[in-house]
């Protein structure tokens, strides 16, 4: 079996536990040494973080096709919607067109809906969250038209919890990932022990007045960076390169 996954940090796995050789794992590495405890598999990961749906589908896809995957995991557009010039539509047009272009009869093709908000709240969070529940309405209608797998986490109200995100409140921490990780093989058809829908256990919520704190930390360590990379056209994936562009054999080692 070999599977091959292309899309931003979403996929390169941002934010986990760190692998031996320094790169994030991701859910994409669980979902890969899961399945080898089933069968023999060869795995490959192209993501690369801030990448653009044109981006993802110039510069990965064609490598990725050439490695002949039985599964090509998807996900892309999640950053072009967070770009307030974005035309949805055309986006929406776009993401068909390449979903439609390496959907084939030897291929699974897997795609994502995106997480709406990490437990975020007032207008930029409501704005952020309407556009990115448009572009979820539009993976679910390709993935049906075009005879995908859509592993929807935005249905999982569990991940409004702000203990399954890193403090960035733009990636999902090791929790996250390896409830997505599930979602994934659930997907697939194969078992899981983590259950992802499920709410982790009830905390006493945190006052209004740490709740501001928070805010304000977040917006000074990780929205005003943001911003400032827009602004000067620079994105956080400049000069990286993928972190596993070959297939490799995969071990069943740390699956969980």
């Amino acid at each position: 079996m070999r599977l091959v996954c292309v899309g931003d940090s979403f996929t390169e796995g941002v934010a986990d536990e760190l692998r031996p050789d320094g790169e994030y794992r991701g859910w994409s590495d669980r979902v890969a040494a899961a399945m080898a405890g089933v069968e023999p598999v060869e795995y490959a990961n192209l993501a690369v973080r801030g990448k653009l749906l044109d981006q993802v589908v110039e510069e990965q896809v064609p490598d990725a096709v050439a490695l002949r995957p039985d599964i090509l995991t998807f996900h892309a557009g999640g950053n072009d919607v967070l770009r307030r010039g974005t035309d949805l539509p055309d986006l929406f047009r776009r993401y068909d067109e390449s979903v439609g272009e390496i959907c084939t009869a030897d291929r699974q093709v897997v795609l994502f809906t995106c997480l709406t908000r990490a437990g975020g709240s007032g207008r930029l969070a409501d704005a952020i969250a309407e556009r990115l529940e448009a572009f979820n309405d539009n993976v679910r209608e390709v993935a049906a038209s075009r005879g995908a797998l859509v592993v929807d986490i935005a249905t999982a109200d569990a991940f409004d919890d702000r203990r399954l995100w890193n403090a960035d409140r733009l990636h999902l921490n090791a929790e996250g990932h390896k409830r997505v990780a599930a979602a994934v093989l659930e997907s697939l058809g194969m078992p899981s022990e983590v259950r992802w829908r499920e709410p982790l256990p009830s905390v006493k919520a945190r006052g209004t007045v740490r709740d501001l704190v928070a805010d304000v930390q977040w917006a000074g360590s990780h929205l005003a960076p943001w911003v400032l990379r827009r602004l000067r056209g620079v994105s956080s994936g400049d000069g990286r390169v993928a972190k596993q562009p070959e297939l490799r054999e995969v071990r069943t080692e740390g699956a969980g």
